[in-house]
């Protein structure tokens, strides 16, 4: 009864570890992130911005709070942050999503009509020029994804 017990709990640690391996942000969704920052960026004429190892290890240390409830807060850090979650989304798709709120920013006026476009202004402020994107496995089995802002367009205060 007791080898049984023992077994039984190296597996479940064995799968907590690789779940928790498997929440990592890959490669491939990393270069998701800044493909779609960047191409936003560039339909305005904004200068690329670069992934910064720092930040996203930030934005992960907070993706991995929030992986145990999924709850839609923000980390109220010392960057600008976009944050969203859904069953299966990846970089690219959050990205794409907070995009899809420019058609909400009259470019004339310089402000949001309509409806909430703070999400796509922080994907293309001018000022950042740094951004550490992550997910993270939710335990109810959606992904949070989070993207943190160096310099926020906003003096470094809470952002979108």
């Amino acid at each position: 009864m007791g080898y049984n017990c023992k077994l039984m709990l190296c597996i479940c640690s064995v799968a907590l570890i690789l779940a928790r391996v498997s929440s990592a942000t890959s490669g491939r969704d990393i270069r998701g992130f800044i493909d779609e920052y960047n191409k936003a960026r560039a339909a305005v004429g904004v200068c690329p911005i670069k992934c910064n190892e720092a930040i996203a290890r930030y934005a992960q240390s907070y993706a991995d709070v929030r992986s145990r409830d999924c709850a839609m807060e923000h980390s109220m850090g010392s960057y600008g942050e976009n944050i969203a979650s859904g069953e299966g989304m990846a970089g690219a798709a959050a990205v794409k999503y907070w995009v899809t709120e420019k058609e909400f920013y009259d470019y004339n006026q310089n402000k949001c009509v309509y409806g909430e476009c703070g999400h796509y202004l922080a994907v293309i402020w001018s000022k950042s020029t740094y951004v550490g994107c992550t997910t993270s496995l939710c335990t109810n089995g959606q992904t949070f994804i989070v993207c943190d802002y160096d310099p926020s367009e906003i003096g470094g205060e809470h952002s979108y």
